[in-house]
């Protein structure tokens, strides 16, 4: 990557030479036909030999809460929607700080050779092992200690997810007046769809017809100047006074609401809300996405000659931005590896998609022919859905308003704002007004992490379950759990720097990613497949994340200790943050430790075994 990065910087920066957009569109589907289409169905006919008669965990132990068999496409947009937050977005958006081209060489080679990779093999560990959660694989897998380690670090994980998720729904968005009515009539019709598939048994198109049409018009329902006005007057919006420390009472009672949501989301029956509730906003998603798209072909912009293809290695967009004319010194996140690798916490691979895959999509997978399509088809759309996100930044802010626009909206912490509106530009060449995309891309990036948010609640809850289940039964009720996951959550977002929790979080979240691809190498091990296909992503990762982690660790504890008068709810936020980092890199050491141990013990007895 570096050579690369280096010619581009010779080519491009200082220079009157511009690159079409559409060059990255073509650059993603081209990966998308060799990724999908030659190296991961390669790898599942070699490898994983997906057997369409087998009995899946769904069929085998369907109870209507868990398991639960599902259509293929319903499932797809089930997956897609649940591991697609606001990783795929925010992240390659802020990583643009190091300039587009690395974030776009990422987010494809990512994806083409470690997302799909963990997507999949979550999935199809799970299908195989009786629908397991990661928990009791690891017990059986690696050791014991591997179970109760990976847990806790898994809850941790989770955590700092609902912390980085929850302070831009809450604060950020929910407050937007433009925002709460179309997010919760689009919970609302989600409910009415789950009951027509599963209580009214009628057919999938008619539901899906019916419930996205009245989806979009409550998303404009919420852009009349009369709703806008009263959510005004409800929350207080941009006015609303300070609550406690540097909260205003606006960002306390949407954060709330949005942990109610969650907790109804974590403890009813996942068809019964997570599942048809996703499924619409995936509709919502995908139709966004292929506006977007759409408006991208006809506008076809190039990138300015202004907007850099690489700033800096640290990523520091001091000097870049006062070239474009902004008067504004900026911190820098770190230098570009590891920081890049975990800024862009989705979009290339993701810890969180494995436990999607396998506490999730695993139960309710109804044939291990569909598993292919599910696990790898999303991974590779929302690798799509990360290079658009790219474009909003540098043509869709970029050729309108200019690198210093970006610049001063990054700075200001507003990456959900350089999505809106770009994605609003670029929805305007197919015809869509510009107020109505700023409004829907608002209400895009909302559904897009609070999908998410409940099924964290959901696993978080199932995760102390099996943590401290035996030792506090309370734990064991649905809705102690999830009420206990919400307190600690609800402390992080109030308390928490958003920019330091999101690296933080991202780094948790990759080294997530190399627990799940060390615990499917062991497990291709043990069946004597060849697992050097997940094994190599997961050193990768594991190096990149313990080092990033460690960095941000550092710097936070540095901003503590450097920054005068800084808001105490915030100092105690990074303290703790730098805290739970630090004891995430530890439990890692150890899974690693332990899963070194168990792969070398299955390969000694492999090596005996054919001496024999």
């Amino acid at each position: 990557m570096c050579g690369v990065l280096l010619t581009f910087e010779d080519r491009f920066i200082g220079k009157e030479a511009s690159v079409s957009s559409l060059y990255f569109l073509a650059f993603a589907v081209i990966a998308i036909i060799l990724g999908y289409g030659w190296y991961a169905r390669s790898i599942s006919r070699s490898v994983i030999l997906p057997d369409p008669k087998r009995a899946t965990p769904a069929t085998m132990y369907m109870d209507g809460v868990d398991f639960t068999p599902a259509n293929r496409h319903v499932l797809f947009g089930y997956q897609f929607k649940s591991i697609a937050a606001l990783g795929p977005i925010i992240g390659p958006i802020v990583a643009v700080q190091w300039g587009w081209l690395p974030a776009v060489l990422w987010v494809i080679f990512g994806t083409l050779f470690l997302g799909w990779v963990q997507d999949y093999s979550s999935i199809m560990l799970s299908v195989r092992e009786d629908g397991q959660t990661f928990g009791a694989l690891s017990f059986r897998l690696i050791s014991p200690r591997a179970r109760t380690i990976l847990v806790m670090f898994i809850y941790f994980y989770l955590l700092l997810l609902m912390a980085a998720f929850g302070k831009i729904v809450g604060f950020d968005l929910m407050t937007n007046p433009a925002v709460p009515l179309g997010v919760l009539l689009v919970i609302a019709i989600g409910l009415l769809a789950g009951q027509m598939t599963y209580k009214w048994k009628l057919d999938i198109l008619l539901t899906t017809l019916i419930t996205v049409v009245l989806a979009f018009a409550g998303i404009w329902a919420g852009t009349l100047p009369a709703v806008k006005s009263f959510m005004e007057s409800l929350g207080g919006g941009a006015q609303s006074p300070l609550f406690f420390g540097n909260v205003t009472w606006a960002q306390f009672m949407w954060s709330l609401v949005v942990l109610v949501i969650c907790y109804l989301g974590a403890v009813l029956p996942i068809w019964r809300w997570a599942q048809p509730i996703n499924y619409v906003a995936f509709w919502i998603v995908f139709l966004g996405i292929a506006a977007g798209t759409l408006g991208l072909l006809i506008w076809h912009p190039s990138i300015p000659a202004s907007f850099p293809a690489f700033t800096n290695w640290s990523g520091n967009l001091t000097s870049a931005a006062a070239a474009a004319g902004v008067d504004k010194s900026f911190t820098s996140l770190g230098p570009l590896w590891p920081i890049l690798f975990v800024t862009i916490a989705c979009g290339a691979i993701s810890g969180w998609h494995s436990l999607v895959s396998s506490s999730g999509t695993a139960r309710q997978l109804e044939n291990e022919s569909d598993g292919l399509f599910v696990g790898a088809g999303a991974m590779f759309l929302e690798m799509f859905l990360a290079i658009l996100s790219i474009l909003t930044a540098v043509v869709g802010i970029g050729a309108v308003q200019g690198f210093g626009k970006y610049a001063d909206l990054i700075g200001s912490g507003k990456a959900g704002g350089v999505f809106a509106l770009g994605l609003a530009e670029m929805m305007h060449h197919v015809g869509i007004p510009v107020s109505f995309g700023v409004s829907f891309g608002a209400v895009f990036l909302t559904l897009m992490a609070l999908t998410i948010m409940y099924l964290v609640v959901r696993f978080m809850r199932v995760a102390s379950a099996e943590f401290l289940g035996d030792s506090i039964p309370f734990f064991r009720n649905a809705s102690f759990g999830s009420i206990v996951a919400l307190i600690l959550s609800a402390f992080l977002i109030y308390t928490g720097f958003w920019a330091r929790i999101w690296i933080l979080f991202g780094g948790a979240n990759q080294l997530m990613a190399s627990m799940a691809l060390l615990l499917a190498s062991v497990w291709l091990m043990a069946r004597g497949k060849n697992y050097l296909w997940a094994f190599i992503p997961a050193i990768f990762m594991f190096i990149t994340t313990v080092a990033a982690l460690l960095w941000t660790a550092f710097a936070v504890f540095r901003q503590v200790a450097t920054t005068p008068n800084l808001a105490v709810n915030i100092m105690v936020g990074n303290i703790a943050a730098g805290i739970i980092a630090i004891l995430l890199v530890l439990a890692a050491l150890i899974l690693v430790w332990d899963g070194m141990k168990a792969l070398r013990k299955l390969k000694t007895g492999a090596l005996a075994e054919a001496k024999a």
